[in-house]
């Protein structure tokens, strides 16, 4: 089969499109999938580059998010035919790994997954869409919704809000009723945010986010009339530099909610403002299962927009690698084998 190999890790390693690598084979439990579309997040990158502490097997095939068609049902799969139209959960939750890093991903013409890991594609939701919604949607869901427990009438600052988990993030937040504070760096994906719903936008390239807050809502306060002051909640998956930044934007009692680190997992820290404002410091790991079925039916009813940027055919993968390693996206990077 045609796949994107990757046969080395490192800053300048990249996967390389091989014509005949191996078929898969369906053993017992698992189902062969033909993939129609792969989305590419981040974590694509970090693997790529290689980990601390996570080993990767080489030769590997990126891809954790992967729709597509039943190919072959191997021996003991119940419920599921040649032709159905599946998502893959990229977690396998029994054996363990990860689609794209410790097993196999979806840049390739044909993935092998366990049969646990199929979620049924609803008519309605095209394979582009559904294989966008895993690693970002399934992340926001989970992040804002089923960890962060975002409400109506609450003001939400997003950083990073153009790429897949914050326009999914933003969206979730207007849904919910909030007021959206949306930050990108530059004057093209601000004005894309901002017909998505956006009701503030900031070019944190050019103005700082923090001040921003303040100008709007006023600076934070222990007492007084600076208690309702700032932003009730902060979505923070960048880390690096914006950390310490991210606290003094909380109002008292306020929320800074985080799934990943894409600038740095070490920040400065300065624990005085966690204890002085009694923050909540809420992390939220990837999703469950039952976070893509409700972002699936969130798509499946128009209630939540797919925002896919473009298509690239499988031999230009490592084009959207770089694309996305360089931020040039708004919203998800999709290869279509």
């Amino acid at each position: 089969m045609r796949a994107m190999v990757l046969r080395e890790q490192g800053s300048m390693a990249m996967p390389i499109l091989e014509t005949n690598f191996p078929d898969p084979t369906a053993g017992e439990g698992d189902v062969l999938v033909r993939v129609r579309a792969t989305s590419l997040n981040y974590h694509d990158v970090f693997t790529r580059r290689g980990m601390p502490g996570i080993k990767i097997p080489v030769p590997a095939i990126l891809g954790l998010d992967c729709a597509g068609d039943i190919a072959e049902v191997g021996p003991d799969v119940e419920g599921w035919s040649a032709g159905d139209r599946v998502l893959i959960d990229p977690r396998n939750r029994v054996e363990g790994g990860l689609m794209g890093e410790t097993i196999h991903g979806g840049l390739a013409e044909l993935c092998r997954v366990r049969a646990h890991q199929l979620i049924r594609i609803p008519e309605q939701v095209s394979y582009v869409d559904a294989a966008a919604l895993p690693c970002a949607y399934g992340s926001a869901l989970r992040m804002m919704y089923t960890i962060g427990g975002v409400a109506k009438g609450e003001r939400v600052l997003i950083l990073g809000a153009s790429g897949g988990v914050g326009v999914c993030s933003m969206q979730l937040a207007k849904l919910a009723g909030a007021t959206v504070i949306a930050c990108a760096g530059t004057a093209e994906k601000l004005a894309k945010l901002k017909q998505l719903g956006a009701d503030y936008a900031v070019n944190y390239a050019e103005r700082d986010f923090a001040q921003e807050v303040y100008a709007l809502y006023g600076k934070p306060a222990r007492r007084g009339s600076g208690t309702n002051q700032g932003v009730d909640v902060v979505v923070n998956f960048t880390g690096g530099d914006t950390w310490v930044k991210s606290l003094r934007c909380l109002c008292v009692g306020g929320r800074l909610l985080t799934c990943g680190a894409t600038a740095g997992y070490d920040p400065p820290e300065d624990i005085r403002f966690i204890w002085t404002f009694e923050l909540k410091i809420l992390g939220s790991n990837s999703w469950d299962r039952e976070d893509l079925i409700k972002v699936l039916d969130l798509v499946r009813s128009g209630a939540l927009k797919v925002i896919v940027d473009r298509t690239f055919p499988l031999e230009d993968a490592p084009e959207a690698l770089r694309q996305i390693e360089n931020r040039e996206v708004f919203g998800k990077l999709v290869v279509t084998p």
